[in-house]
């Protein structure tokens, strides 16, 4: 239509046009000015047809206004359904983070050795104390027995010295009984004397010696011990990291070929939750707060929970703050490393424990810096202003401007117009 009236238009200028030129040039007479009386019919016919079809070609243009402004639009939406009770209580913070074990390690071995044996396989339950693998002993042993054999000679000296030092404190009792008779002489008695101090001099280093050897032998016997691999404390495995024929160490050592680990133990009574929350909303978290948590695995799971500590300092590089949960009961369900997610709950009594609906987070947008949703009304749009009081994990509780039974555009974030007639489509 458009296009029409242009050309009509088009056409009265060239028109126009070409008549000048035809009078600039001189191609025009006298005669050709003369009115024909005989042609105004024609001319006012003319006129009337040029008027009908500027009229038709506007009123296209209308039409086409009206078809493209008026033409309803197809739109998602829900009827506020849910309702929030007063006194219900909220989530003031959402965050998510992982199950963690606060007593977990890598068990390893105490001394660089080849691995004989491993005797747990993953998801067994360990105890304390319990014989995880055995490396080899046979060098160890060794050393063992020649210090035992050690320890014996040593006794065996000992034991000499002790005979020989009895049999030389007799001889000087004896001679000093002598020389008192004038019998022997006093060179004798000195020679009994020395002798006898002699051995009582080495029978002392000789029990020194012997305690050396005994010494050596526990030292040994540690080592023994040391080739066996016990459970720090009592858990599950969750992880083997060595086979027989292995070497260990409980250093990194060798490159790639030796390893710093027989396996993973876990203590399962010690799991709890870590989550990373921004430091713009660490005001709303406090110690002892109930927390409902929700597993990854289980989202239908509601868990109840507590805070158990904010760890006083933030991480630089993530703007957030470390807070450690605990669960009020723990179940088999939970494991180390499982994705969770965390609603912070309000207080009892406070201020977001209004009455009020629940919709989608979905619906809201922000219009001159206030929530605002999209509301259907007589089949067209109306930008409705809300006041949310808690948002939760579920959606917003929306406790002033929307009842239940409004209907509401899911997708709040869509560039609409207010008046526009919407055609409602199930979500």
């Amino acid at each position: 239509m458009v296009a029409a009236v242009t050309g009509i238009y088009r056409t009265f200028k060239l028109s126009g046009v070409e008549q000048d030129k035809r009078m600039n040039q001189g191609d025009v007479s006298l005669g050709d000015l003369r009115i024909d009386r005989d042609d105004e019919g024609g001319a006012l016919a003319r006129g009337w047809s040029w008027a009908v079809w500027i009229a038709v070609a506007v009123g296209g243009v209308a039409i086409a206004i009206w078809w493209s402004v008026g033409q309803p639009i197809e739109l998602k939406t829900m009827a506020v359904s849910e309702s929030v009770a007063a006194g219900e209580r909220r989530s003031v913070l959402d965050a998510s983070g992982y199950v963690v074990a606060r007593l977990q390690t890598t068990v390893s071995s105490k001394i660089t050795g080849k691995v004989m044996e491993v005797l747990f396989e993953e998801g067994m339950r360990v105890g304390a104390g319990q014989v995880l693998a055995r490396l080899d002993d046979s060098n160890a042993r060794a050393n063992l027995e020649l210090a035992e054999a050690e320890v014996a000679s040593a006794r065996s000296a000992l034991a000499e010295t002790h005979v020989r030092l009895i049999e030389a404190e007799k001889q000087l009792s004896r001679t000093t009984r002598l020389t008192s008779d004038k019998v022997v002489s006093a060179a004798e008695l000195d020679t009994a004397e020395a002798e006898a101090k002699s051995l009582q001099a080495r029978l002392e280093r000789q029990t020194a010696e012997c305690t050396v050897a005994e010494r050596q032998v526990a030292v040994w016997k540690r080592q023994v011990e040391d080739t066996v691999v016990r459970a720090p404390f009592a858990g599950v495995a969750v992880s083997k990291d060595a086979q027989p024929g292995e070497m260990i160490s409980p250093v990194s050592a060798g490159g790639g070929f030796t390893r710093t680990g027989i396996g993973t133990i876990v203590d399962m009574g010690s799991l709890e939750i870590e989550v990373d929350v921004n430091e713009s909303y660490i005001k709303r978290v406090r110690s002892g707060q109930e927390v409902e948590a929700s597993l990854d695995a289980y989202p239908d799971w509601k868990i109840p929970c507590k805070v158990i500590a904010i760890i006083p300092t933030a991480d630089r590089q993530k703007a957030s703050v470390k807070v450690r949960i605990g669960f009020d009961k723990l179940d088999p369900r939970i494991l180390p490393e499982m994705g969770v997610k965390v609603a912070f709950l309000e207080a009892e009594g406070g201020a977001g424990a209004k009455a009020g609906v629940l919709i989608p987070r979905s619906a809201l947008f922000r219009k001159d810096g206030r929530d605002t949703v999209w509301l259907v009304s007589g089949g067209r749009l109306e930008a409705r202003t809300v006041a949310v009081g808690m948002f939760g994990t579920d959606g917003a509780s929306v406790i002033e401007g929307l009842a239940l039974g409004d209907v509401i555009v899911l997708d709040g974030a869509l560039d609409l117009v207010p008046g526009k007639r919407v055609r409602q489509v199930s979500p």
